[in-house]
């Protein structure tokens, strides 16, 4: 054995349980990563395991979404049925409930698709991340296959580090958000025109030196808007894998604690039903927070269109 894995065998399991919480959260660096690129200009584009979740949801949402949707366009029936009507009753709410009273009737149509796709692919990205698909990988290759874990050219457990909840990344919940910051910019253009919609960022008809104050904090609020929704994504579903872990990390914390693997169990009927009633709630979380970022998408480009309001 390695000088390392003798280190980390030497290690209790207090000071083992944060780097593996951190391990099971956070994107696989770039020294593990999936599949090795070519540096091109200083940038090695070297795909980790939150770009490969990337690709994953973004395939998922062709399949489960593009296609039938194609497919029943294409198709000469009048009514949807199946899976279609789950999707007909989800572009519909979002339509009529969410885009269409903040951008207007007349602009229904022109920023529906771009709401449509922010939804259904973060609700992919964060219901992904629910579905332990790497661990079970893992457990597999540990306990029946019998691969040590500190077998680093084993390729399962090349693919174990990281993350799979891609929109835990804040690069992208931040790329996402940047989206949100152009289409800003892009719906007051296109709705009163470029100078006029920089002019519309403080309200008219103000005493001039209202506006030094005025004019900073709006300008400050045109970052602040997308940062927001980067965080709120962002810290949403970390945290909710960060407290599922910790819960079941007491098991092992408690049983070295007391040297009894009794006191494990036992902590076991307690921290274990928390982490399904969090994982419940995290369930609520993936729905809550596809809804929350369209739905204060919409808002944000409902306030550069409808100014006076």
């Amino acid at each position: 054995m390695s000088a390392a894995g003798v280190g980390h065998a030497s290690q209790s399991v207090m000071e083992q349980v944060g780097p593996n919480i951190i391990h099971h959260v956070s994107n696989s660096d770039i020294s593990h990563p999936l599949l090795h690129l070519p540096t091109l200009f200083g940038i090695d584009f070297s795909v980790t395991k939150h770009v490969f979740m990337l690709w994953v949801v973004a395939l998922l949402v062709g399949i489960a979404v593009i296609i039938p949707v194609r497919k029943f366009l294409s198709s000469d029936r009048s009514t949807p049925s199946g899976w279609m009507n789950a999707i007909e009753a989800i572009v519909q709410f979002i339509r009529d409930s969410i885009v269409k009273p903040n951008v207007g009737p007349k602009w229904v149509m022109t920023w529906t698709p771009l709401i449509l796709t922010f939804f259904f692919f973060i609700l992919f990205a964060n219901g992904i991340g629910m579905i332990p698909i790497f661990d079970v990988l893992g457990a597999f290759n540990r306990f029946v296959l019998g691969v040590p874990a500190s077998d680093s050219h084993n390729m399962i457990n090349h693919i174990l580090h990281g993350g799979v909840t891609a929109t835990a990344n804040f690069n992208v919940t931040g790329a996402l958000a940047t989206i949100t910051f152009f289409s800003i910019m892009v719906a007051g253009t296109m709705a009163h025109g470029f100078i006029n919609h920089w002019k519309n960022l403080a309200p008219h008809g103000l005493a001039w030196p209202v506006y030094i104050i005025l004019i900073p904090i709006e300008l400050i609020g045109l970052f602040v808007k997308p940062f927001a929704l980067t965080m709120r994504l962002a810290a949403n579903m970390t945290g909710g894998h960060i407290a599922l872990l910790a819960l079941l990390s007491l098991m092992a914390i408690f049983g070295e604690m007391f040297h009894s693997t009794v006191a494990g169990i036992g902590v076991a009927f307690v921290s274990i039903p928390i982490s399904v009633a969090i994982l419940a709630l995290e369930i609520i979380v993936v729905l809550v927070q596809a809804y929350v970022f369209t739905l204060l998408t919409s808002v944000f480009v409902g306030m550069a269109i409808n100014v006076h309001h």
